[in-house]
């Protein structure tokens, strides 16, 4: 089950959308024609305040972040910072001078793998996307950069998991991370009705215990999954908790963890595509700490209190002994009725 966000603070930048595959399940719907990007100077002001503000671990992603110029130069000077960096990719686009990036920049390199060749090109839209992707590995093992494979559990490919965990080990990887479909983005035309239910999910955790205890030492196998009881007994590591201390004087990683950095400037909890009315707004029109303090004034007791709904009914009986936090909290997010939109303050 996935490690609490208390354990690390991140931000996660998408400084893209152009993407060389057109993904059935793609959170952000890039693809080869998007266009929007950020520019590095904003980007690089978001990680030197988020540093500030407590965040230890950046994650790149997209769109394809191997397509983003700037990527070489922001991973070397993030990774100077001090803070830990990891890149999301399909893993097609990797050559000698990427390679080069990621050596120098990347404690991490995560490839996105959806089941065999097969059923990874049908999710890819491409039918060399597993092929290609696979001939590149040896540059990264070559170059002694850690890497990991991220599989997209559907609820129809729990029987895939073992292949994919062999493949994994096989190809020496470090992390296998087990991601429960949303239905999100291009998803929510294209996957609608793959979303795994809790039986998948349970059906899914159980193999991974196996699949862990078979790798051993060798590799880590981790499920995005969150523990009830561990949730229940430990709130303040996943939303911020009303404390003595005034927030103001609290590092802004305690209040959302993760933060995510989209394409075209947004501020958001959580992850890709969180209900704006939620958003801290956008990083090409307003500073980070002027965004900070005004969702803080604004926004912060209201999303605290979505988080502690969903924290209260995780804590009541269930059939089953997880819950996908993150999914959860975007969910009830969506239909949450803000004080000015039912008259309150008005």
């Amino acid at each position: 089950m996935a490690a609490p966000t208390g354990a690390t603070r991140i931000l996660q930048v998408h400084p893209l959308r152009t993407c060389n595959l057109r993904c059935l399940h793609c959170y952000s719907e890039s693809d080869p024609g998007q266009r929007e990007r950020l520019p590095a100077e904003v980007v690089w002001e978001a990680i030197t305040s988020a540093k500030a503000e407590g965040y230890s671990v950046v994650g790149f992603s997209g769109g394809e972040p191997l397509l983003y110029e700037p990527l070489g130069e922001l991973l070397r000077a993030t990774r100077g910072l001090g803070l830990r960096v990891s890149v999301t990719t399909n893993g097609m686009l990797l050559d000698e001078r990427r390679v080069a990036w990621l050596r120098e920049g990347a404690c991490l390199v995560a490839i996105s793998l959806d089941g065999m060749p097969e059923s990874h090109n049908r999710m890819r839209g491409s039918p060399r996307a597993f092929e290609t992707m696979q001939d590149k590995l040896h540059l990264l093992r070559e170059a002694g950069i850690a890497f990991g494979f991220i599989f997209t559990l559907t609820q129809f490919n729990c029987d895939e998991l073992e292949w994919v965990a062999g493949f994994a080990r096989d190809q020496g990887a470090q992390l296998l991370q087990v991601h429960a479909l949303d239905v999100v983005g291009r998803a929510r035309d294209s996957l609608g009705n793959a979303a795994p239910d809790g039986r998948e999910l349970a059906a899914a955790f159980v193999e991974t215990m196996r699949l862990q205890a078979e790798a051993g030492d060798t590799m880590t196998v981790h499920f995005d999954l969150l523990d009830r009881d561990f949730l229940a007994e430990n709130p303040g590591m996943f939303f911020s908790t009303p404390r003595s201390v005034d927030a103001a004087f609290r590092p802004f990683a305690e209040s959302i963890s993760p933060l995510i950095l989209e394409a075209d400037g947004t501020l958001v909890p959580l992850g890709h595509g969180f209900p704006r009315a939620f958003a801290l707004g956008n990083l090409r029109t307003s500073p980070f700490s002027e965004l900070i303090q005004n969702w803080r004034d604004t926004r912060e007791g209201e999303f605290r209190s979505v988080c502690r709904e969903v924290w209260q009914e995780a804590r009541a009986p269930a059939e089953w002994p997880f819950i996908n936090w993150y999914s959860e909290v975007r969910q009830r997010a969506a239909n949450w009725k803000l004080p000015e939109e039912i008259g309150i303050g008005t």
